[in-house]
Order: C-alpha cells, then structure tokens, then sequence
C-alpha cells in the first residue's frame, strides 16, 4: 500500500467530484477496504462540557454570544459528572468519548480539570477527543502528557469562504492550532460543515485543504448544518431553503474525504436526525466509518442509541469492538477479592 498523498491539487478534487456518482461512489468503497473493515463503524459519544457564552461569532453555532438561540451559558462540568457520563457511554457501546468547551481557547486555571477528564476516561480504555478552541503551545503540551488521543478543531469550510461564517478569528489560526497539536504528537481530528450555501467549489476548497496538511487529520467529521433559528446561517437558510446541500452532494463530498484521506477515520456527524437511512446507508458505503450516537451533539439533536442500533441491524453493521487498555488487562490479573475501583469514585 503506497503513502497516503499530501499533494492533491483542486483540479484533481474538483474532477473527482465530477465522476459520474455511481462512479465515486465505487472508487471510495475499493479504498476504504483497503484500510478498514467496511462492516464495522466507530461508536462516539459527544459531550458539552460548558456549554455557550463563546465570544466567537461562527454563524451556524447556537452557543455563540451573537446568537439569538436561547442557549443559555454555563459553568465548566465537574470532573466527576463528566466521567459518569463517559462511563454511561461506554455501557451504550462507544469507544471514543469525545468532550467540547465553548471557548475561544481554555484559560490556564482550566486545565487541571480538563486534564483529570482525560485521565480519567482514558483509564475506562476509551479514547478520548477534547475541543476547547485554539490552544497555546504549552496548553497542547499538557494535553498530551495527559494522554489526549485526539484534538478536535475543524476548518469548517474553504479559505475563501471562510471569512463570510466567522469573523473573529482567521483560518491560519484555525491551522495554526492544528499544527501545534501535530507538534504535540496527538491525533488531529478536524473536518467542517456542508450545507451553509456553499458552492461545490467551496467545498473542493474544504477538502484540499485538510488532504494537504503535512499529515492527514487521523479523524474527519463531515457534518451537515443543522439551522438553528436566531443564528446567522439558520436564519438565512430558513429564507432560502434551496441554499441546503441534497443528498447525493453530501454523499459525494464523504466519498472525495475517503479516496483523498484513504486513512482516516471519516465520520458521519452532525445532521443525521434529519438523512434518511438509505443516505446515511450510502455515506457507509463511501467510506464513513464513524458516527456521533446519542440523543444530543453538543446543543444539536441526534438520531440517539435505539435508532442507530436498528440501523446498524438492517444494513449488517457492527460497532467497533472497544480496544483492551494496560489499564483492564491489569484489572483481569488482580487476584480474586481485590476490588477495582472505578476512575469516578
């Protein structure tokens, strides 16, 4: 198997988005086997560990302060909370625990907390994924020494529609945090959203960019917009519901994300309360191979545990088995009589 390439160019995106759909559709599927057991997708579970108050100003996100959307903001969660609600997913069957701030970046007197979260789902032998906005150097340092396997931190769209989603911070900040956590040496998880009245252009923009970082992003999550009514995007969509992205260019631009990043974890995220599951069906088939389960993302809607375990069962998919840790094959060899305690406790 050759390297996966960094050096894709816009025409060749752009030509691969042109294939006749049956076509691209074919082409990802051949390579997302080449890398991954097509039957099996990652369980994740999202969770907001403070919730709104972001002085950010993304025109698709309810927790920003220039929203209208009733989003209400809250302090940090406790440690303890937050674990409790890790081990709850992993009984639902996830195997990444993924926890989001609404920051603009994690203030230093934070981060012992954040820290302890990690540590602390870490040895429940989940992964762990934390989004907390841009990060300083020696901030991406500790999260790693905690064990952090993945950062999350999406470029959204294209550079040059960028500036018309977000206005207070650039797109060279957004890769200037990736690359502090490549530095770091943890994994990157970054993708964006489809579906905010972008062109096809646009998203082949979106798409070049992440396929020629230094490194491909080890998870990419292609969300679709979900409206929310009192922020900026919600608002004008809910004005020219054609600006939406349909079914068939959504699927198209999961698979250019698979043949592009043959490596990656590619993850069916926001928006699919509202796919049909044929759509979601065909994503699986162009090679996504992760979702967000659960009832919320975040402050989003999801399509929740009971639903996608119906799907899996209809379309013959398993959820990826959960890795053993150090940590539990430890446990295993504790003689008989010692208690473990939970990481909670």
């Amino acid at each position: 198997m050759t390297e996966p390439r960094t050096d894709w160019t816009r025409e060749e995106i752009k030509a691969l988005f042109d294939l006749p759909f049956t076509e691209l559709v074919y082409r990802a599927a051949e390579i997302h086997r080449q890398s991954f057991d097509p039957a099996e997708v990652q369980l994740s579970t999202l969770l907001s560990i403070k919730t709104g108050g972001c002085p950010e100003d993304c025109g698709y996100c309810s927790q920003s302060v220039a929203a209208d959307s009733g989003v209400k903001a809250t302090k940090l969660l406790g440690v303890s909370e937050v674990l409790q609600s890790a081990a709850r997913a992993k009984d639902h069957g996830s195997t990444r625990f993924c926890m989001g701030a609404a920051w603009r970046n994690p203030k230093d007197r934070d981060l012992p907390a954040i820290v302890e979260m990690v540590k602390g789902v870490r040895a429940m032998g989940l992964e762990t994924c934390m989004t907390l906005g841009m990060l300083e150097p020696h901030q991406a340092d500790m999260l790693a020494e905690a064990g952090l396997d993945y950062y999350n931190h999406n470029i959204d769209t294209s550079p040059e529609r960028y500036g018309e989603v977000i206005t207070t911070r650039t797109m060279e900040d957004r890769l200037d945090t990736l690359g502090e956590v490549r530095r770091a040496g943890i994994n990157v998880c970054s993708g964006g959203i489809v579906g905010m009245g972008e062109t096809r252009e646009d998203r082949v923009g979106f798409i070049h960019t992440l396929a020629t970082l230094p490194q491909h992003p080890q998870s990419v999550p292609v969300n679709a917009l979900v409206p929310v009514k009192g922020t900026v995007l919600g608002d004008m969509l809910a004005d020219t519901p054609l600006a939406k992205i349909d079914n068939v260019e959504f699927v198209r631009t999961v698979a250019v994300a698979r043949i592009t990043m043959p490596e990656s974890m590619v993850r069916l995220s926001a928006g699919r309360e509202s796919m049909s599951e044929m759509t979601q069906a065909m994503c699986f088939l162009a090679g996504a191979n992760s979702i967000f389960t659960g009832d919320k993302l975040l402050t989003a809607p999801n399509a929740g545990d009971d639903n996608d375990a119906a799907m899996f069962a209809r379309l013959g998919l398993n959820a990826m088995a959960l890795q053993q840790t150090e940590a539990d094959i430890a446990a295993e060899r504790m003689p008989k009589g010692c208690v473990k305690l939970e990481a909670f406790q």
